[in-house]
């Protein structure tokens, strides 16, 4: 089967070595687009669901196709068989548009609903029901300037990255997708120390825990799965019982947070507790720019920036200070995703660091930049 994945953009990459690491074979991957394209079986696409940890929906692919007008998009859903939607069930279109056009993205959904019920009524003789807010079958309709995508969401509109575990909401918390893929990124593994040492609520060191004790990032998930409404449930329940039968459940690990403000470590405390993996992280009120502590390998944080900062010279003095404190901690490398992009730079320039890497990763409607840094 054809599937394709969405994700932050950016980090395309290193979503599609997960994938691979689950058994897909990658077939495209649209760089800065957001999208990995892939072929797999029905397991790989349940597997993904609940245990891919970069993520964000999986989607199989019916087609992708140029067009040119509405007509198109109408002629090109119209052709695909919707005989697998149950009579019973309620669909809903969920349509996205990139690019400039002569029409919306609600258009794009009328136009595809309109084709689905055709379709569906030339082949079966019967009007399916269209429920907007809790429909039983997802129809994704991506226009992407010229190309028009048509998938089966088989996750939801619950996306990957709303983990269960997540009770108390940090200000600006970091999207546990990209925590993970910058944890990745790091090479970080269980027999490593890591530090974050400007955890907020300790989504950086929870996803790690949990990557590190193999607990599935859905585990805790409580919205239902979509493609469990077209496969049935076993699917799922075989997945879950392998899931099980691989965590760890007490792995030691070094993780380090450290935070300032109090509230955000009893925050950070909940949220490692409904984790379960609160025996495993180690959380600190202290200041990210006099570090105190033994030799950790690897740090990686999502420090504040943009609308958390509202001066500038308040975050140059923040990195400058984290950074030359660092210096003497962190043995390895440093990985920071930030939209301050220039002071962060130039801080680590002027503290003698090595930018190793650097990537581009759209965060929700911002622009960041992740670097990995080397003392």
């Amino acid at each position: 089967m054809r599937f394709y994945a969405t994700l932050s953009p950016g980090l395309e990459e290193i979503a599609a070595r997960e994938i691979e690491s689950f058994g897909g074979k990658i077939v495209e991957i649209r760089k800065g687009k957001g999208r990995v394209f892939f072929e797999g079986d029905l397991k790989l696409m349940a597997k993904l669901n609940y245990m891919a940890r970069t993520l964000e929906r999986i989607m199989i692919l019916l087609a992708v196709e140029k067009f040119a007008t509405l007509d198109d998009i109408y002629r090109i859903v119209k052709s695909l068989d919707f005989g697998w939607i149950k009579p019973d069930q309620s669909f809903a279109v969920r349509p996205l548009r990139a690019g400039e056009h002569d029409f919306t993205s609600l258009d794009v959904g009328r136009v595809a609903g309109q084709a689905i019920i055709d379709s569906y009524m030339e082949s079966k003789g019967v009007r399916l029901k269209v429920n907007l807010d809790e429909p039983d079958v997802i129809i994704r309709v991506d226009v992407i300037f010229d190309e028009v995508y048509v998938g089966i969401d088989t996750t939801g509109d619950e996306s990957l990255h709303r983990r269960g575990y997540r009770i108390y909401d940090h200000p600006a918390p970091l999207n546990p997708t990209i925590a993970s893929s910058l944890i990745m990124l790091s090479n970080w593994n269980p027999e490593r120390s890591l530090l974050d040492p400007m955890c907020g609520s300790g989504t950086i060191l929870i996803e790690a825990a949990m990557m590190g004790r193999n607990i599935p990032p859905q585990k805790f998930r409580r919205e239902k799965f979509l493609f469990t409404n077209i496969y049935g449930e076993e699917l799922l329940e075989e997945v879950k019982k392998e899931a099980v039968k691989n965590e760890k459940r007490y792995l030691r690990m070094t993780l380090v947070g450290i935070e300032r403000f109090r509230k955000h470590i009893r925050g950070g405390i909940v949220n490692a507790k409904t984790a379960e993996v609160y025996d495993t992280v180690h959380f600190i009120q202290a200041d990210a720019t006099e570090l105190c502590l033994k030799e950790i390998d690897i740090a990686i944080t999502n420090p504040p920036y943009g609308l958390r900062i509202a001066k500038k010279g308040l975050i140059e003095n923040l990195y400058d200070g984290f950074l030359r404190s660092a210096k003497d901690v962190v043995a390895d490398k440093i990985v920071i995703i930030t939209a301050e992009d220039k002071i962060l730079r130039d801080k680590a320039l002027r503290n003698d660091y090595k930018i190793d890497r650097e990537i581009w990763v759209k965060y929700g409607g911002l622009d960041t930049k992740v670097f990995v840094l080397k003392p």
